[in-house]
């Protein structure tokens, strides 16, 4: 990676190793992913390329900006610019728990970043605190958009149902819709929000299966009154569970 110094490791994700770097030029500190091609007559992952559109063609406070896209031996790197941390680091800190105020205000910018994503048709479709990162000022900001697409309003365009960490997957998507729409982000918003609240996921399922008898265990048994379409999902009639009613709010944690 000529041009910057390599300080450290940040992690590793599903599409590449993340570092921490200076630029030799200018000193700006950045995290650079690193993306490996794993055969060469393939070209770049599909999920890499849409995180690159995305991100060239957004440009809000409240998503993360991408500085630099280079060539680096059998795979590539983007190069962003370096943030302090993570929503997930920050809920898992039992030492410094956030304050209702914190919550407010993370709440308010990660609203308003999926605002601009969704006022441009774009679908982020993997929402989770670990793609929520921080900068040193407090700042959050929408990163990892390797699974976004640009959705359509009439909903005739079809989507894989297997998106989302499944912790934040809507309910929609684990019956198999093929259709949707941003309601799936609006959902793992929302699962965001409890979490950041009772410190802890809200639907912690083991499998697929499990996720979406944690969800209804909670939420209740829905039908075609409080789900209008429910019974024309893919996996409707794959899938049956025991009747139940939904928990009170502030019960719920």
């Amino acid at each position: 990676m000529e041009g910057y110094s390599v300080l450290g490791r940040i992690g590793e994700g599903a599409h590449g190793v993340v570092v921490r770097a200076r630029h030799n030029l200018t000193g700006q500190m950045v995290a650079l992913k690193k993306v490996p091609l794993r055969r060469l007559d393939q070209g770049m992952p599909t999920t890499a390329l849409r995180e690159i559109k995305a991100l060239q063609e957004i440009n809000s406070q409240h998503v993360v900006r991408l500085l630099d896209v280079f060539a680096e031996g059998a795979g590539f790197v983007l190069a962003f610019e370096l943030m302090l941390g993570d929503l997930g680091e920050m809920i898992r800190d039992s030492t410094r728990p956030l304050t209702p105020p914190q919550v407010k205000a993370y709440m308010k910018m990660l609203l308003s970043g999926m605002a601009f994503l969704h006022d441009h048709n774009i679908m982020h479709r993997d929402l989770k605190p670990a793609n929520l990162l921080i900068s040193e000022t407090g700042q959050l900001k929408i990163a990892d958009l390797g699974l976004c697409r640009v959705f359509d309003r009439e909903g005739k365009r079809l989507y894989s149902h297997q998106v989302a960490t499944r912790w934040y997957r809507a309910p929609e998507l684990l019956y198999g819709a093929r259709s949707y729409d941003e309601g799936v982000d609006l959902w793992s918003v929302g699962c965001i929000f409890a979490e950041m609240i009772n410190f802890s996921p809200l639907f912690p399922g083991e499998s697929d299966i499990n996720q979406l008898c944690v969800v209804l265990q909670t939420l209740g048994t829905p039908n075609e009154a409080t789900w209008p379409g429910l019974t024309n999902l893919p996996d409707y009639k794959k899938i049956t569970f025991p009747q139940s009613q939904s928990v009170p709010l502030e019960q719920v944690s």
